[in-house]
This record gives structure tokens, C-alpha cells and sequence, in this order.
């Protein structure tokens, strides 16, 4: 009995003696020997089983797939199933594979096929829902956001200083003179020269360069964080268990089978035990004690039992209780 995340691996060995050493290597590669069935004359953990029994619990896996088993199992070849994850199916097909399983023919339903290569190992099909998340991941990019740009050229501009400038005028004054000469008028009576030369100022111009101002251009860099917002989707996946059939609803006839042969000699009635077995049927489907097995949740089982059914008595019930039990589990 598997769900979506989990499979059923199926192999037949000729001997017991091969099934018991693949059971064995999977025990030591840690795989719970509550997940391991083994089915055949000397079957070991869940002790011999009924054809019967046996046979109901296949076509409840494998449906119109059951003939090839049941009939490895009519042949004398023991038979190994094991309960497996999704990421053990791999590591326990491989161990089966190495004790020469016999080869099955069948072909299931999902069209996978019985023997894993030439090996009689079966591997059920199996869905997988991916999930998806969204991660956020924030970066930066630059842009241009504007700027300046700065031009330089020559103009003209009228200018005026004042300056003085000074000017000489040379002047001839004659005048009348009625006086002695002199020695010093005698002795100029030889030729003489007399230049007076004039002067005058005149504007002088020059240019002079003076930086008076710069004109700087550059960048001032500032940093600030922001806070960037927004929603990431993520798939959930919820799981919603489907409901088992409930008490009056199973089919009993392999529980009236095994109540005529286990209690048809003490004269008991089946109306006692009836709701018995549908209750280690019912509870074996509860997804509180999935995966665990019927001694582990047994203190649980009783309890609740026994509280439901205070005309009944746990000890005279509990064989058809696990029997029950076991149909599900395939113990049965």
C-alpha cells in the first residue's frame, strides 16, 4: 500500500536461502525490517504465510499484475518485497539485484516493467509535485541623470585709463639791451651754436594677462541605501489525507476466511469479532501510525480500542486486530 511519495519493489528468488541474504543486506544497509516482506516456506520476520493471504495482499498492489507473483510463489520461489522512498528505490533495487532474482514477465499498469534489466525486481511508478521558489536578487545600474558642460572663448571689452602727459615748447624772446659789453660778452664774439631741443609724453599701451578667476568642474559622490520592496511566489504544496473506508464498508470476506479457521472450532460467533478486524484495518490506513509497526503502536491501538469497545476485551481481540492490521501492511 504506497502513496505518491513512496514505492514497492518486488523480487522472487528460487531459494529461501538467496531471498534471506538479500534481507539480509538490505537489514545492513539500514533499511527498517518493518518495510521488508518476505514470502515463502521459511519466510523470517513476518513468519509463513497463507497463499491466501498472500495473494489478496499482492492484487491490492499490483492488480491484474498479481498473476506472475502469485504464481513465482506457487512455483516454490520466495518472494521479497520492500517499502521503499522515493530516494531509496535505486539503492534497493541494486541489492535485490545482486542475489539473482528470477525474471518476471509481467508488465504493470503504468507501464513499468517487472524485472529491473533481466532481474525479477518491480519498481512501481511515481508522481513527484516540483517546488518552486522565487528568490529576490537586488543589484544597480547607473544612469544619467544630467550634468554641465562648461564652454570657454575670447571676448572684447572696452577699457579706459587716463593718463597725464607732459609736453616742452622751446621760446625765442628777443629783447632790447643798451649796456657795456662785457668779458664774457667779448669772449662769445666767436661763432657760437645754441640747440635747445624739445620733449613731449605720449601714451604707452600694454597688455597684460591676469587670471582674476577659475572655473572649476567636478563631481560630488554621496551614497544612501534604499529599501527595495516586492513579493516572491513560492509553491505549497498541501497534502490532504484521503479517507479509508470506514467500519461496514470493507469487504470481509478474507476476515471470514481466517475467523473460520483460526476461532470456527471454539463455536465463536464472526459478529463478535467482525469489528475486530476492521479495526486493525481502519487504524493500519490512519496517518498517525503510518510507518510504524503493529507491536510499536500496540499500547495505542488498545487503548483506543478499548475505549470504543467496552463490551470487548483486547486480548481476545488482538490476534484478529493485527490480522487486520497486517491485510494493509501486507503482513497478511
Amino acid at each position: 500500500m504506497t502513496n505518491a511519495m513512496e514505492s514497492t519493489i518486488v523480487a522472487a528468488y528460487k531459494t529461501d536461502a538467496k531471498a534471506r541474504e538479500a534481507v539480509q543486506e538490505l537489514e545492513r544497509n539500514n533499511v527498517p525490517r518493518d518495510r521488508i516482506h518476505m514470502h515463502g516456506d521459511g519466510g523470517t520476520g513476518t513468519g509463513a504465510q497463507h497463499e491466501g493471504g498472500f495473494m489478496g495482499w499482492v492484487k491490492s498492489l499490483f492488480g491484474e499484475d498479481e498473476k506472475s507473483y502469485t504464481s513465482a510463489y506457487r512455483e516454490g520461489n520466495t518472494i521479497v518485497a520492500v517499502d521503499a522512498s522515493n530516494n531509496q528505490i535505486d539503492a534497493i533495487a541494486d541489492i535485490l539485484d545482486r542475489y539473482d532474482p528470477v525474471t518476471l514477465e509481467a508488465q504493470s499498469a503504468t507501464g513499468v516493467a517487472a524485472g529491473a534489466g533481466t532481474t525479477g525486481v518491480r519498481r512501481e511508478a511515481s508522481s513527484a509535485v516540483p517546488v518552486v521558489e522565487e528568490e529576490l536578487a537586488v543589484g544597480k545600474r547607473s544612469y544619467q541623470r544630467g550634468g554641465v558642460r562648461v564652454y570657454s572663448h575670447i571676448v572684447d571689452k572696452p577699457v579706459e585709463e587716463q593718463v597725464r602727459l607732459q609736453e616742452e615748447k622751446v621760446y625765442v624772446d628777443r629783447q632790447p639791451a643798451d649796456r657795456p659789453a662785457t668779458a664774457d660778452d667779448l669772449r662769445r664774439r666767436q661763432d657760437e651754436v645754441i640747440e635747445v631741443q624739445e620733449f613731449a609724453e605720449e601714451p604707452v599701451v600694454e597688455k597684460r594677462a591676469r587670471v582674476v578667476e577659475e572655473v572649476r568642474v567636478g563631481k560630488d559622490v554621496s551614497e544612501r541605501t534604499e529599501t527595495v520592496r516586492d513579493s516572491v511566489r513560492r509553491t505549497e504544496v498541501d497534502v490532504e489525507p484521503l479517507a479509508g473506508p470506514r467500519q461496514g464498508e470493507i469487504d470481509d470476506t478474507d476476515f471470514r476466511r481466517h475467523f473460520q479457521q483460526t476461532y470456527g472450532a471454539s463455536g465463536a460467533d464472526y459478529s463478535d469479532y467482525g469489528p475486530a478486524y476492521e479495526y486493525g484495518y481502519i487504524s493500519a490506513g490512519d496517518p498517525k501510525y503510518r510507518n510504524r509497526s503493529f507491536e510499536d503502536a500496540e499500547a495505542d491501538l488498545r487503548s483506543s480500542y478499548e475505549r470504543t469497545n467496552p463490551n470487548s476485551t483486547w486480548e481476545k481481540m488482538k490476534d484478529s486486530v493485527r490480522y487486520g492490521w497486517n491485510r494493509v501492511t501486507g503482513k497478511a
